[in-house]
């Protein structure tokens, strides 16, 4: 399949389902460039923010003392708040795009609605009203489930290497 059908077919499938398909398209794509952007965090910039928290850590002569004590627990809840941002807004799209999949199914059965009060019966207007209806919640259905797979595994990372990190950073006290 060349590039231009491939548009022309996404294109097919846009009318079909809508502009509220456009709508949730994007959503969807701000969302796995958000879920990209933490798997991104955490193969590179994380590693990185380890070995600086390690490294300031380990610097320290005393870490039996009060002070150190609240040091050490500034330095884990900066590596965890690190860690989980970017979540909030993941996790807001993902509510959002079932939503908007309702909003689509609302907009397509006006449409069909508004075919059966012209009393024409015309079933391929009506066929397009239940296509607009029904494309979109399929679509907003399929983004929320792909990103909370994910988004998930993200949050399970998140938590077991703030717990790590915590677990590294050993204090002198006996």
């Amino acid at each position: 399949m060349s590039e231009i059908e491939f548009i022309g077919k996404v294109r097919d499938f846009i009318e079909q389902g809508g502009d509220v398909l456009l709508v949730i398209a994007i959503a969807t794509a701000i969302m796995w460039t958000l879920i990209y952007e933490r798997f991104w965090y955490f193969r590179t910039l994380h590693r990185k923010e380890v070995a600086r928290v390690r490294t300031f850590w380990d610097a320290r002569r005393n870490r039996a003392s009060w002070e150190s004590g609240h040091i050490r627990r500034m330095l884990i809840s900066d590596v965890r708040l690190k860690l989980v941002a970017g979540l909030g807004p993941i996790q807001t799209l993902i509510k959002v795009a079932p939503m908007l999949g309702l909003l689509g199914t609302v907009t397509g059965m006006i449409e069909v609605f508004d075919v059966m009060a012209g009393g024409s019966g015309n079933a391929r207007g009506m066929a397009a009203g239940v296509s607009k209806a029904t494309l979109p919640t399929m679509a907003g259905m399929v983004a929320a489930i792909s990103g909370m797979i994910f988004s998930v595994q993200l949050r399970r990372f998140a938590t077991d290497e703030a717990e790590r990190v915590a677990d590294s950073l050993e204090t002198d006290e006996h």
